[in-house]
């Protein structure tokens, strides 16, 4: 992949991807899918270092992760593959780094040493608690930090232990958090002319995700519980038992209620002082939730499903993975999308989950193999084929 054959609305920027794990990459994703020249910085092959890979570099998540990038390999313990990347540095738009707060000033590649050669640089920075405080130099990881960020204590079912979501949503959360700075930064520089540092963690993008839950306590004064699949608060809202399986449904106020009622032939329930209103229902839900369970067992969850589309009430299925992408509606969103891989043949990976009418996203590439750019990338910073070759004598890259 060169400049050459990048499209999109961010193709003119450049970007240095020090990341590792999830949450970096993911920030970074969001910027190479639409067009950014990533160069993605990993470790020499010889100094069997992992970069902190979790998994086969082929397998589903890595491949998923690192799409649509170019790889050079560089030792940056190294003081002369330090100074390649300063060289990086000065033609480069934006950096994103999640070394724990002290590594990066240890190797000399944090912001106040590199903002020197390039001003315009947006730099960022991804930690687990922040770059100071108390718990700046902690390892942070998503399970750990939806523990402190007070989703397990709102997720699963009332009276059981706490419960971490199916997915990584910190490291995701945050990772999207920081493509939004990244970009809010560039923005910015548009105006002024200067770079700046970015700055979240997973702790920050954690609590901010919990968005109306943490607004009930810091507002309200409410500690939130768990309710399970119930909505904490509109009723009735959560997983109801069908003939055949389970669906979802969803009311949100009184004309929802009541179009619910006599949907499934219940329009008694309407009459029910304990059902008068939200505020009631909440109150007797689990009584609410017994009485309508007894109607939606009547039919199977697709005979629902087309009644409750009928009344236009909220309803849906509840699919396991391989049923959300044979259904029509995501197949016509598009949100798999094939990338040929030298080794792996065709793959599929997660579209991104917004479309622009003139510049879309682009899958150009798969996950490039490690330092599989090295000499390209050193070529355009003016290296000969000599010196590229002394350098990985020595392992500098």
């Amino acid at each position: 992949m060169s400049a050459s054959n990048r499209q999109g609305p961010l193709e003119r920027f450049r970007v240095l991807d020090l990341t590792r794990l999830r949450a970096g990459p993911t920030a970074v994703r969001q910027l190479a899918d639409w067009g950014a020249d990533v160069i993605k910085i990993e470790s020499p092959q010889a100094l069997d270092v992992s970069d902190g890979w979790i998994g086969d570099r082929l397998g589903s998540d890595f491949q998923n992760l690192h799409r649509n990038k170019r790889s050079i390999t560089l030792n940056l313990k190294d003081p002369e593959g330090v100074r390649i990347l300063q060289r990086l540095v000065e033609a480069a738009d934006v950096l994103v780094e999640n070394f724990r707060p002290g590594v990066k000033t240890r190797l000399g590649v944090d912001y106040e040493t590199l903002q020197r050669s390039n001003p315009g640089l947006v730099y960022a920075s991804i930690s687990g608690f922040g770059q100071d405080g108390p718990y700046a130099d902690r390892p942070g990881y998503d399970q750990i930090v939806q523990g402190m960020g007070g989703l397990m204590a709102i997720t699963g079912e009332k009276g059981q232990p706490p419960l971490r979501t199916g997915i990584s949503l910190a490291d995701t959360g945050v990772g999207l958090y920081a493509a939004l700075g990244i970009m809010t930064a560039l923005l910015e520089r548009e105006v002024s002319g200067r770079g700046q540092w970015v700055q979240t963690s997973l702790l920050q993008g954690m609590i901010a995700l919990t968005d109306y839950q943490a607004a009930r306590w810091l507002m309200d004064g409410e500690v939130p519980e768990p309710a399970g699949n119930d909505h904490p608060t509109a009723t009735p809202t959560g997983v109801f038992p069908t003939a055949d399986g389970h669906i979802n449904i969803a009311t949100a106020g009184e004309e929802m209620w009541r179009r619910l009622c006599n949907a499934i032939g219940a329009p008694e329930l309407l009459g029910r002082v304990e059902y008068a209103s939200n505020e009631l229902r909440t109150k007797n839900r689990e009584a609410l939730k017994g009485e309508l369970a007894q109607y939606t067992r009547r039919k199977t969850s697709s005979e629902w499903i087309r009644a409750f589309e009928q009344a236009s009430v909220a309803c849906g299925p509840i699919y396991r993975m391989d049923e959300v992408f044979e259904d029509r509606q995501t197949q016509h969103l598009g949100m798999a999308i094939s990338l040929r891989h030298p080794e792996l043949q065709e793959i599929k990976v997660v579209a991104q989950p917004y479309t622009l009418s003139r510049t879309p996203s682009q899958m150009r590439t798969a996950t490039p193999g490690r330092g599989e750019h090295t000499e390209a990338v050193l070529m355009e910073l003016g290296y000969s084929a000599e010196q590229i070759s002394d350098l990985r004598e020595r392992h500098v890259v």
